[in-house]
């Protein structure tokens, strides 16, 4: 990989969210994007695992051989209150991310066990083992980290960094993501967005991350794909998976 490089994920994929997904990587292929990472749900919000879908399972495996990234991201994404929750605890699971943050503070062995039952899961349904794994929004504990890495995961995310779990070291780089639960937040991430593409102009990695729920407002759908047209003007697409190996290099 020589020009900088684009990754656009799609998050939240699963049987439940396959439709939607379906319709984003047509028409993101139709723009010049042909390779996304898929940032798949084993059993989404407790509604059915991928593996006792068989045709999410063959859906999977023909988009990983037409160049998508299989990535693990959580087990169910959910996390479950707890009893006398902090403010800032809160603050991150609560109003942040509607209960969805299910790594936000998990114990080291708990992660190890939903990453163990999450990679066989995926890797059965793909076909392949993911080399990635996203923790829900972004919010990763560091016990989580180091479970994923003693478990051979080649690289996470967050918000503002990619981290190469093998080599140690981060590629800082904020994604670009949209948030529509109500009018203020559509709002605000219409404005935020170009305002942060402008700002990462000169980065080695641009970041365009999109939800199934992004499709249900025109005006957030069309400004993601009038970025990733203008980001493909100078930088490749590729995955996640595909740029941390270009960096080890």
């Amino acid at each position: 990989m020589t020009a900088p490089a684009l990754v656009v994920s799609i998050h939240d994929v699963s049987p439940v969210t396959r439709e939607p997904v379906t319709f984003m990587i047509a028409a993101l292929a139709r723009i010049g994007v042909r390779r996304v990472s898929l940032l798949v749900v084993p059993d989404h919000h407790h509604h059915g695992n991928i593996t006792a879908d068989p045709e999410f399972g063959t859906w999977m495996r023909d988009l990983v051989a037409a160049g998508h990234e299989p990535v693990l991201h959580g087990y169910y994404h959910q996390r479950q209150r707890q009893a006398r929750e902090s403010p800032r605890v809160r603050l991150f699971t609560r109003f942040y991310t509607a209960g969805e943050g299910e790594f936000f503070d998990i114990p080291f062995r708990d992660a190890q066990e939903l990453l163990t039952r999450g990679r066989d899961e995926l890797g059965q349904c793909a076909g392949v083992a993911p080399a990635g794994f996203i923790a829900p929004a972004w919010l990763l504990s560091r016990p989580g980290e180091a479970a994923a890495r003693e478990l051979g995961f080649a690289y996470t995310t967050r918000l503002k960094s990619i981290s190469d779990l093998a080599a140690g070291t981060q590629h800082h780089s904020q994604s670009l993501c949209w948030s529509v639960r109500s009018r203020w937040r559509r709002a605000v991430s219409l404005g935020w967005n170009p305002f942060l593409f402008e700002r990462l102009h000169s980065n080695p990695v641009l970041r365009i991350s999109i939800h199934p729920p992004d499709l249900v407002h025109p005006r957030i759908w069309r400004q993601v794909q009038d970025l990733a047209v203008r980001a493909l003007e100078t930088r490749e697409a590729v995955t996640y998976g595909e740029f941390v190996a270009s960096r080890q290099k």
